[in-house]
């Protein structure tokens, strides 16, 4: 063997361990947790902010007297600040929600399913406002839906 044909062989060879070392790494390195994929509590609290104000003028919501009453007792900063630490949480950050359980803080608000997809219709306005990548926004989505039977009172309990 030449000393090229040895020194061909030897880059092939190296090249070779050194590829299948990328791919091993590719395949150990962690994916991102969706809450370092949304940008952190800053970006998920500045969604937050403009959600809850879109929820707070939104005329389905308001026709229910019992969200138009809990309003005046909640404030809206603790809100906003209860909803950024629960979607902090949620999503793999490091914050820790505090607040009441979703089935025990809207107990009383009698939320229909007309409601309930208002509410989404502004959050997805929300997420899409702030250019929230379409991966991310249905993973948030889907999370928001786990809490649907917690939050909707069914026609027939009413």
């Amino acid at each position: 063997m030449t000393w090229t044909t040895r020194w061909i062989a030897a880059a092939a060879l190296t090249a070779a361990m050194i590829g299948a070392t990328g791919i091993r790494m590719a395949a150990q390195a962690p994916q991102k947790s969706l809450y370092d994929r949304l940008g952190g509590v800053y970006s998920i609290a500045t969604v937050v902010d403009d959600f809850i104000e879109r929820l707070l003028v939104n005329s389905t919501l308001n026709a229910n007297p019992a969200i138009s009453e809990s309003r005046s007792r909640v404030a809206k900063a603790g809100l906003k600040f209860q909803v950024t630490a629960l979607v902090c949480e949620v999503t793999g950050g490091p914050c820790k929600y505090t607040g009441r359980s979703m089935k025990e803080s809207h107990a009383r608000l009698n939320i229909t399913e007309a409601q309930w997809q208002a509410m989404v219709a502004d959050f997805r306005r929300a997420l899409a406002a702030f250019k929230v990548p379409q991966k991310e926004q249905e993973e948030l989505l889907t999370i928001v839906g786990s809490t649907k039977g917690d939050i909707v009172v069914p026609a027939a309990q009413r």
